[in-house]
């Protein structure tokens, strides 16, 4: 067998030039890395286990239906405790990641989902009511608050108070301190984390986390109190996670529930947020889409059931293609290998890392041509694999929320549409930039009400 495409590691300040490259341009470094070694290759380090990054289909099966004891990806996943903690779900692994994201499934599907759909409508109409005709708006901080709104709700169970409004507030502040790819960096380069005072990046945030964290103590002071009065009888995710217990018996404690709270804030409506920019950029960027999801939507007549919106196939292959074309995370998180594994016939050591990259999977000639242009009809036409398609990521670290953000990403859309006629404010194209994480429409992405039905 050939040997594998290999890229060396460089060291020192080239490296660094290098890593920032890849932080502020992902998409252009991503392509490059593929023209120049293809859509399975590795990264070698001096002194440590190499790094396999892949976009090829037969590879990422290997990876999603191995066995979840052969990696290790809360160890991976490390770096990010400085924002969710160590007890967060993303930094679990074995037996207690497979168990706490049995206790979080329910509350992301099935009736959980039917009993959030008319709160979705509700809090989407109250935030767009602040559009003005002739107006531009940008588009993201409605997004933002629309997605927020909704997982409070969807976590604390709560949409109104001093104390909502005070944590609602806060997050959003704490967010943007990563609004840009510049500040971007402090997420990847800890040696850029310098806390000079409330007026610096670093500080500012350490701030703001700080006071998010003594609201989410008392209220889990005060739930815990209610529980034991016997006077709680709510089903939002932060009562289920008060109740919960392990194999022992043993409740979670004050600071493993706040780490899952925050993450489960984080990552419900900052990704959204983004995916929803996206929707609203493509849908009226082309007008042949715009006016065939018009239709689709029409065809329901006045006041449909969420269960009718959530199966229109055309708003479905729209919303697709938009994680498709632009997929809100680049890659999957690391998974480190722990035991030797075969993947495309190539031998790996423990402790390898095993990366996938969605961009350059969903910009595969051969699975999607003229990948670059944005059609909806490609997901009419054709079933992808899981292994072909795969904006949430897969296997047993798939998103636990895809449910509900595609659901809100179908209502918001079948709310704001029939409501309002949007345009650009510019028609110039619009690519993604880095933020935090994630890849997102840029800041500056406006919008203007040409018409308004009330």
């Amino acid at each position: 067998m050939e040997q594998i495409p290999t890229v060396q590691s460089t060291s020192g300040l080239l490296r660094t030039i290098r890593q920032i490259n890849g932080v502020l341009r992902p998409l252009n470094f991503m392509e490059e890395r593929n023209r120049k070694y293809g859509d399975f290759y590795q990264i070698t380090f001096k002194n440590a286990p190499p790094t396999v990054m892949t976009s090829n289909p037969q590879a990422i099966e290997d990876i999603f239906t191995a066995s979840p004891d052969t990696f290790e990806v809360g160890k991976g996943n490390q770096g990010l405790n400085f924002l969710v903690g160590d007890n967060s779900l993303l930094l679990l692994d074995g037996k207690v990641h497979k168990n706490r994201r049995r206790l979080l499934m329910p509350s992301f599907h099935g009736e959980s989902l039917q009993e959030c759909s008319h709160k979705i409508v509700s809090i989407t109409r109250k935030v767009c009511d602040g559009w003005q005709l002739n107006e531009s708006f940008k588009v993201r901080p409605y997004m933002q608050e629309i997605t927020l709104r909704v997982i409070l709700n969807v976590v604390f169970g709560i949409d109104s108070g001093e104390k909502y409004e005070r944590l609602r507030v806060l997050l959003t502040k704490l967010l943007e301190t990563f609004n840009n790819p510049l500040s971007s960096l402090l997420i990847f380069f800890p040696t850029l984390r310098k806390d000079w005072g409330k007026f610096s990046p670093w500080g500012r945030f350490l701030l703001l986390k700080e006071e998010i964290r003594k609201l989410i103590y008392q209220e889990i002071k005060e739930r815990r109190d209610l529980l034991a009065s016997g006077k709680s009888e709510r089903r939002d995710i932060f009562s289920l996670l008060l109740l919960a217990k392990d194999e022992n018996g043993k409740g979670m404690t004050d600071e493993e529930l706040h780490d899952e709270l925050i993450t489960l804030l984080f990552a419900g409506h900052e990704t959204t947020a983004s995916g929803l920019a996206w929707l609203f950029y493509w849908i009226h960027s082309l007008p042949e889409v715009q006016e065939k999801l018009r239709f689709e939507l029409d065809s329901l007549g006045a006041n449909p059931d969420y269960r009718e919106i959530n199966n229109l196939p055309y708003l479905d292959a729209v919303i697709s293609e938009t994680l498709r074309i632009y997929p809100i995370a680049a890659g999957t998180f690391g998974r480190i290998l722990t035991k030797p594994m075969s993947v495309m016939g190539y031998d790996f050591d423990p402790k390898t890392w095993l990366m996938i990259s969605i961009y350059s999977l969903h910009h595969r000639e051969d699975l999607y041509p003229n990948s670059k242009q944005f059609k909806p009809e490609r997901f009419l036409q054709t079933s992808y694999s899981p292994y072909e398609y795969i904006p949430f990521g897969g296997g047993n670290r798939r998103c636990l929320g895809s449910a509900l953000a595609l659901l809100e990403m179908k209502l918001v859309t079948a709310t704001v549409l029939p409501r309002f006629q949007l345009e650009l404010t510019s028609k110039r194209p619009m690519l993604p930039v880095r933020r935090g994480l994630t890849l997102a429409p840029p800041a500056s992405f406006k919008m203007v009400v040409k018409n308004k039905i009330t």
